[in-house]
């Protein structure tokens, strides 16, 4: 039985119940329903809300990287630098317009594209790079910068996992030359189902994406060249709306719970925690808390016997999936990427848990890391409904002091839906 979920997506929808309840309500008595008032409105006050001076809704954050490339004329015989650590539909995306995704290794203190490592991938093939805030953390952007205007290429953003995240004092989104947003329901701004966006300050993108995404239209006028059906519908975009309202709120519980697993899992012995680059204005918004530990996946069987919900970002790197085998090293060829695959554990966080939760999973941790610290590797002995005496005494985490006071969400419902399918 699961006592502290991984997630529940549901918390977000039942908080908002009220407000949420009246714009489906409203969208549902007007008869619009496609490219209407609200999704106006939702570009209109979330490109302001990036610092950029467009947003155009499409159907998810696939189709806006998709239409980003196509709307640069990125396609067959040109490159496209990717992370080598991320989930595989950013490659799939790459492929999709039938360019050729280029990996490069992450920076292993913030599992971040590595702009050090760009330069030796860059040739007069590549038309752009792809950078990744990945877990909610931005990548270094300043150096990435650098290195892709000196050569002409194009930077795009996926700020998929870093809604409302802040570099140097500017918000994720609004650095390269546009950005790719998904709107997935497990994202920190998630809508009741799929939906993503374009955002950009280039006139001359938003308006080609514009036309991509429907049909390749003009006005009244279809077909001026071969475009998609891929709009963010009115419903998603009442709901997007609501929620964009409620998103700081929402990150500022995720970094106060960060704080608690920072401090309490300092001395769990061989867990990695997470870095967070000290960029001057920088800002991480934890969409995932991800650890790393050398036994990962006892530690995750210990953690699920207790009841405890863990998830996996990303077990398998996109360079061993069947469609890139013959185009990559294969296994030994990027072996940042092989090793964090193999370490990465992610802990339940969000505004779902309480700060209680959050430290009854930090104390389970590091009792889990005590013990295996005392080289007893066996799963079948090493178990937290039934452990064995550590090796040496297990800290006790506490609330630090800066997190005194702070209001408590609501406590979630236990025994939620499985939703080990998530891989966002």
């Amino acid at each position: 039985m699961i006592k502290i979920p991984f997630m529940d997506v549901r918390q977000g929808q039942e908080d908002l119940r009220g407000p949420i309840g009246a714009a489906v309500a409203r969208v549902m008595s007007s008869g619009v329903y496609i490219l209407g008032p609200e999704l106006d409105g939702f570009e209109r006050e979330f490109s302001s809300y990036c610092g950029a001076q467009h947003c155009i809704g499409v159907s998810s954050g696939y189709d806006a990287l998709y239409l980003i490339l196509r709307g640069y004329n990125i396609g067959p015989g040109d490159e496209v630098i990717v992370p080598a650590h991320c989930f595989i539909s950013l490659w799939f995306t790459v492929s999709a317009v039938g360019a050729v995704p280029i990996p490069v290794e992450p920076d292993p203190r913030t599992l971040n594209i590595d702009p050090a490592k760009i330069v030796e991938k860059i040739n007069s093939r590549t038309k752009a790079i792809v950078a990744l805030h990945i877990y909610g953390q931005p990548a270094d952007m300043t150096p990435l910068l650098d290195v892709a205007r000196a050569r002409g290429v194009k930077v795009i953003e996926d700020m998929s996992q870093a809604h409302g995240a802040y570099y140097r004092g500017r918000r994720v989104g609004s650095w390269g030359d546009a950005a790719a947003v998904d709107f997935y329901p497990t994202l920190n701004l998630g809508a009741a189902g799929d939906g993503g966006a374009v955002v950009t300050s280039d006139n001359a993108l938003a308006e080609r994406v514009r036309s991509l995404r429907n049909f390749g239209a003009k006005g009244k006028v279809f077909g001026l060249e071969i475009g998609i059906t891929s709009r963010l519908g009115e419903l998603q975009a009442s709901v997007l709306r609501i929620k964009l309202q409620h998103l700081d709120v929402w990150n500022e519980i995720r970094r106060k719970q960060a704080v608690v697993y920072q401090t309490a899992l300092e001395k769990a012995p061989g867990v990695i925690r997470p870095e967070v680059l000290n960029f001057e204005g920088a800002d991480h918004v934890w969409h995932r808390y991800v650890i790393r530990h050398p036994q990962r996946d006892v530690l995750a069987r210990a953690l699920h016997t207790a009841g405890i919900q863990t998830m996996v970002h990303y077990p398998d790197p996109p360079h061993f999936a069947p469609p890139y085998l013959r185009a990559t090293p294969g296994v030994g060829g990027y072996p940042i990427t092989e090793k964090m695959c193999r370490e990465v554990l992610s802990l339940p966080i969000g505004p779902h848990l309480t700060v209680p939760q959050i430290l009854q999973v930090a104390q389970a941790v590091s009792r889990e890391a005590h013990l295996l610290q005392g080289q007893n590797p066996d799963p079948a002995q090493v178990s937290l409904s039934n452990p064995k005496p550590p090796t040496q005494e297990v800290p006790a985490p506490s609330v630090p002091p800066s997190l005194a006071g702070i209001p408590l969400p609501k406590p979630p419902v236990v025994n939620t839906p499985d939703q080990a399918d998530n891989i966002r």
